[in-house]
């Protein structure tokens, strides 16, 4: 369902499954745990071309984090005047912020990084643009480095390095929080082209895209859109691009931020060593189309069990009737207009969407490389706590799997992205031996009886708690929510 942002050689498998896990059996209120078999990430400590150049970006909160991101252009501008609008260009000429970004990634990093069993399509393509379109120039299995340099000198090739957040601690560290800012997956790509080099033709993505330039500068030229906010990559010819409506040059420390649907290029100049620049890339899939699609099932399956018109059977061979197209659509028009009627007020579950981001995202970074315990003091009743990784945690309300004779019910989850596989964000499924995709990843966290929902907003709403306090009926049920919870390492005693 996603494809992984900008890596056109491979998609990203949908990563979201139903949980296998049960209720607590009838009087039992603890929580049920399911899928915890991954640790997070650590810091990695290999990290290529670690450096001790401070970094002029904010980490005190996903907002402050953007917001310093695009500096100096404020938060609601942006959003008001550019975003899913138009191309902002911000040209800084700053030294400090020119020396962090060519830390984020940089041509000499890629010697080291070969040597960590990289692969051509799976981590990174060779290719160059050849009389308008996409010329690939892999080779078979393992990168090697070598021919890999010889590969960009000679053939002015373009290397294009699939997710390296991946490896990067400091891009692990600014897409963890840009995913907390978006509240959708955000991955990214580093394109590094020898000079009179161009590695894709004129194309717009499905994606919106920020374009940090780390090294050397590059030429762009953005054309105005066929398709506006589209659902699809696509390739566009010269010939119907037209002139480009921006053209310039990025330089080290400069940032661009374009919609997806605007076509664009771009190439490194003659006199220019190479360019590298690094695409991070969010919104995918995520438009009011994605979420009707995603809600819509569940509003009809709570309607059907209140009104029996909908409950009704289908005219006889409807299904085979060529000619009933024109009834049927009125019939399901009408019915349309009463599920409108009657969602107003309701609230809203997701089916897939959440699921797909909190099991795809990646897991918080922590600085000292710990993984998530329990932490501190086991919560007691006349404890106080406070909700931790509260960026990284998401409530959904869906109906359980129907056990034997007793129905389906509706349950919530606490799902969290702690133990997410950092090695893995945005690059699809791992194969097996035999070429297979293993099962998709199942979302991390708790289910609870539909009576925990009042307790768990709560937790998520305010910035403590008392355990004696939480809208739940039984002594008992409160201190055992706090108990699951503190187990997970989701909360704190204060």
């Amino acid at each position: 369902r996603r494809r992984a942002f900008q890596a056109r050689a491979h998609t990203h498998a949908h990563t979201c499954s139903r949980l296998p896990s049960t209720m607590p059996k009838k009087g039992k209120k603890a929580a049920s745990k399911i899928c915890n078999e991954d640790v997070p990430s650590k810091r990695s400590k290999t990290d290529e071309a670690s450096t001790d150049v401070p970094s002029p970006l904010s980490f005190d909160s996903p907002a402050s984090l953007f917001q310093s991101l695009i500096s100096p252009m404020g938060l609601q501008p942006f959003f008001q005047d550019y975003w899913e609008k138009k191309p902002l260009l911000l040209q800084r000429n700053d030294p400090s912020l020119a020396a962090y970004y060519q830390s984020l990634f940089q041509l000499s990093d890629l010697k080291g990084l070969c040597g960590r069993a990289l692969e051509y399509g799976r981590d990174l393509n060779v290719c160059r643009c050849v009389n308008g379109k996409k010329k690939v120039l892999n080779k078979d299995g393992k990168v090697n480095y070598s021919q890999l340099k010889k590969d960009f000198d000679t053939k002015k090739a373009t290397i294009q390095f699939h997710q390296p957040q991946r490896f990067k601690d400091e891009l692990w560290r600014i897409q963890e929080k840009l995913e907390c800012f978006f509240g959708a997956l955000v991955g990214s790509n580093v394109y590094i082209t020898p000079q009179k080099g161009q590695g894709l033709p004129p194309h717009y993505d499905d994606v919106e895209v920020f374009i940090l330039q780390l090294e050397g500068e590059k030429h762009w030229r953005l054309y105005e859109p066929t398709v506006p906010l589209p659902r699809e990559y696509s390739l566009e010819t010269e010939e119907r691009i037209g002139s480009p409506t921006h053209e310039f040059i990025l330089k080290a420390g400069d940032l661009l931020y374009f919609p997806r649907g605007v076509i664009h290029q771009a190439d490194t100049p003659a006199g220019v060593e190479h360019s590298t620049h690094l695409t991070i890339s969010t919104y995918q899939n995520m438009s009011w189309g994605d979420f009707l699609m995603d809600a819509m099932p569940g509003v009809v399956l709570d309607s059907i069990g209140n009104d029996v018109a909908l409950r009704a059977g289908l005219p006889r061979n409807i299904l085979m009737d060529t000619n009933s197209s024109h009834s049927t659509a009125k019939q399901l028009a009408g019915f349309l207009r009463r599920l409108a009627d009657n969602m107003e007020g309701q609230e809203l579950r997701s089916m897939d969407m959440k699921r797909d981001f909190i099991s795809s995202r990646l897991p918080p970074c922590l600085e000292d490389g710990s993984e998530v315990m329990p932490d501190g003091k086991m919560p007691a009743l006349d404890d106080t706590v406070r909700l931790l990784f509260q960026d990284h945690v998401l409530l959904s309300v869906e109906r359980s799997e129907a056990v034997m004779d007793e129905p389906a019910e509706l349950v919530v989850y606490l799902l969290h992205s702690l133990r997410n596989n950092r090695e893995m964000h945005m690059m699809g499924q791992p194969e097996d031996g035999d070429g297979h995709q293993d099962h998709p990843s199942e979302a991390q966290g708790l289910k609870f009886p539909l009576s925990h929902l009042g307790a768990l907003k709560q937790l998520l709403s305010r910035d403590s708690v008392p355990v004696r306090d939480l809208l739940l009926e039984q002594e008992s049920e409160r201190q055992n929510l706090a108990l699951a919870l503190w187990t997970e390492g989701l909360i704190h005693v204060c």
